[in-house]
């Protein structure tokens, strides 16, 4: 991990609330679910309800940031299992 300070002008604009992508991993049954999160009041808010939802049906679990770069759709993984967790069997 790097650390170092910035000149908070580097960006051009900000958004106060983001669409999030949440994949449930089920291991035992190599399967998952994917969900659509937006109207969160922040990540903290998506975090808890993906951290209770994965405890509740023992899977693990990735969150993403939905955005866009020069009009596509994209994920920046926040939280969570990297890759797919079935790669590895």
């Amino acid at each position: 991990m790097r650390i170092r300070g910035i000149d908070p002008r580097d960006t051009s604009w900000e958004q106060d609330h983001a669409t999030y992508r949440v994949y449930f991993w089920d291991r035992s049954d190599q399967s998952a679910e994917e969900y659509e999160v937006s109207g969160a009041a922040d990540v903290e808010e998506v975090l808890a309800w993906t951290k209770e939802h994965a405890a509740e049906h023992g899977c693990t679990y990735t969150v993403h940031v939905v955005t866009t770069d020069d009009g596509r759709r994209g994920l920046i993984r926040l939280a969570g299992v990297l890759g797919d967790p079935f790669d590895d069997e």
